[in-house]
């Protein structure tokens, strides 16, 4: 009687090889410091591992203020569901690979805490760049960069309101800034421009 034959086992994936070549830009933190990233990554910031690794978030974001802001916002989500992911204006660090330094562009990021209570202590971060490599050209305030994050996330002004703390009026007069400001008629209009490539 014939033994069937038996399946190679699979073989050892190598996670470090993985984490280096993901089509997102990953990082590993500790208390919002860059402990370790990917070759997408420094691509994406234009920037090598050298110039990122044991350097703050902050670097990344385009003030100080938009970093501490979405620090404060991040972590009750995080407290809450260990998970947290929005779209952004993120900064160039470098001028490598094609990048200009001190550019802005919109950013997909998703993250996890490896510990709820304690949600900046350790976490694992993705980066997608949504601006295909282009500048924003419009001059943004912060908090016209956030509510157009979440104009892109299909949010009415209502619930733009309630994620930012304002009213929906003040929303409505930011909206109408951003949409004088990327020539705009509609609301779907400006949310078309903001994530055309």
């Amino acid at each position: 009687m014939d033994s069937p034959e038996r399946a190679e086992p699979p073989a050892a994936i190598d996670y470090r090889l993985a984490f280096e070549h993901a089509p997102v830009g990953m990082v590993l933190s500790r208390q919002r410091i860059m402990v370790d990233c990917n070759a997408r990554l420094t691509e994406m910031f234009g920037a090598t591992r050298e110039q990122l690794v044991g350097q703050s978030f902050r670097v990344l974001y385009p003030s100080v203020a938009e970093f501490e802001r979405i620090g404060r916002r991040m972590e009750p989500i995080l407290n809450a569901s260990g998970h947290y992911a929005d779209n952004r204006m993120m900064r160039r660090v470098g001028s490598l690979h094609g990048m200009r330094a001190g550019e802005t562009f919109w950013c997909h990021v998703t993250g996890r805490a490896l510990n709820r209570e304690a949600p900046h202590a350790a976490g694992i971060w993705t980066f997608e760049d949504l601006g295909a490599r282009r500048a924003d050209k419009a001059e943004l305030t912060p908090r016209e960069r956030e509510v157009a994050a979440h104009l892109m996330r299909g949010l009415t002004s209502k619930e733009i309101g309630r994620a930012l703390g304002i009213s929906h009026r003040t929303v409505e007069i930011h909206r109408a800034r951003l949409m004088r400001k990327y020539a705009a008629a509609t609301t779907a209009a400006l949310v078309q421009k903001l994530l055309a490539a």
